[in-house]
């Protein structure tokens, strides 16, 4: 079983930015694929950003394309989201996720694929 644990979320002026932070337990994060996702209040939640299990390919939402960053640090157990140049539409609880099977050679952007999901973090943008 794994546990996901984000952190880093909080009230950021618009252009400002944030690098949130997902740490895992109980299980080695390096063979899965990991994803961030979002929810706003009244609305669905949303795909923003994954990873594969390699670091070798990333996928972002049109929404975040060139602001966000994701990455990984396998020996850290850990996955980033740096965020950047953060607009009021950003607002959300961040929610990190792992992937279902280990090793997907490719990205997937769908909340089925992960089976594995944090608590979330609350991101704030004000005006």
């Amino acid at each position: 079983q794994v546990q996901l644990v984000e952190s880093g979320g909080g009230l950021v002026q618009a252009g400002g930015s944030l690098r949130l932070s997902c740490a895992a337990s109980g299980r080695t994060l390096s063979s899965y694929g990991m994803a961030w996702f979002r929810q706003a209040p009244g609305k669905e939640r949303e795909f923003v950003s994954a990873i594969t299990w390699s670091g070798g390919s990333t996928h972002y939402a049109d929404s975040v394309k060139g602001r966000f960053t994701i990455s990984r640090d396998n020996a850290k157990n850990t996955v980033y989201l740096e965020m950047n140049s953060l607009k009021p539409e950003d607002t959300a609880v961040y929610y990190c996720a792992a992937d279902r099977y280990t090793r997907r050679p490719v990205v997937a952007a769908t909340m089925w694929t992960y089976d594995y999901w944090g608590q979330g973090t609350q991101v704030t943008v004000s005006s």
